[in-house]
């Protein structure tokens, strides 16, 4: 059984001491948002994309980070070559479907990547997550149309099918591989007012699972934190714009006592 909240200030310490390098291939709405928020944490953050580099840079860094929000050929071409060579390298691979469901194109591009090196962890809203796992889910955008719980039974089938964890992120998140399931309750309504916080949680995912090698464990401590921090950053000031500084700010302040008082987490 996992200790928590010991375990989640373990993995922070660890992120703080090695700054692991967290190579992201991530949507041009995100980058600062992304990169900003890993060094918070304590992690490296790179964001690369070129095809003719993607390969080096992976060999060099701790974890993968694929985000396809916003799709071209170039990227698409930099992310194949991205997660075969993790793969082969045996370096964690974290997929977030950004808007999958919504194009046909982006259907494809999910797909095949899937198909090419399964992802060890895949974060996404309900409705990217059962659009993943075959289910003709609606979507507005990159928007869920549906709860995070109405997603759980797809988010084991694409376990199942993928072998490793997927993480549904709502009002409540479920972290889930096989049969086990873990429960975030933590996070505020006002998150979903600020551009890529989704994003950000699977960015943080790849810093967690940068020095975790269970994945399971990586996410369900990657997402508590995200909730943590977001509960911080709204109570310094309910608004969005002040909740993007405050957000960081909590990350970097982030506390043992501060997770062991506010932490939300069920298991089963």
């Amino acid at each position: 059984m996992i200790q928590y909240p010991q375990s989640i200030w373990a993995d922070v310490e660890r992120i703080r001491v090695q700054a692991p390098l967290v190579h992201n291939i991530t949507n041009f709405v995100v980058m600062n948002n992304t990169a900003n928020a890993l060094l918070a944490l304590g992690a490296s953050p790179a964001m690369v994309h070129a095809p003719e580099e993607v390969e080096d840079f992976v060999a060099i860094s701790s974890a993968l980070v694929v985000n396809i929000g916003t799709l071209d050929a170039t990227f698409v071409a930099g992310m194949r070559l991205a997660m075969q060579k993790a793969k082969a390298l045996g370096k964690p691979v974290i997929f977030d479907p950004v808007g999958v469901g919504a194009t046909a194109y982006r259907n494809q591009v999910s797909a095949e990547l899937l198909a090419l090196a399964a992802p060890d962890v895949i974060r996404g809203n309900a409705s990217e997550i059962m659009a993943l796992a075959g289910l003709n889910a609606q979507t507005k955008g990159v928007d869920s149309l549906y709860g995070s719980e109405a997603a759980v039974d797809a988010a084991r089938r694409l376990s199942a099918l993928t072998g490793g964890v997927v993480v549904i992120s709502g009002e409540n998140d479920y972290i889930i591989q096989g049969e086990k399931t873990a429960t975030i309750g933590n996070g505020h309504p006002l998150m979903t007012k600020v551009t890529g916080m989704g994003c950000t949680a699977t960015a943080l995912t790849g810093a967690f699972a940068a020095v975790n090698p269970d994945y399971f464990q990586a996410a369900t401590h990657a997402m508590a934190v995200m909730g943590i921090a977001g509960e911080l950053a709204v109570e310094k000031k309910l608004a969005p714009g002040s909740l993007q500084l405050n957000f960081l700010d909590a990350l970097y302040e982030l506390t043992e006592d501060t997770i062991t008082t506010r932490l939300q987490l069920t298991q089963a």
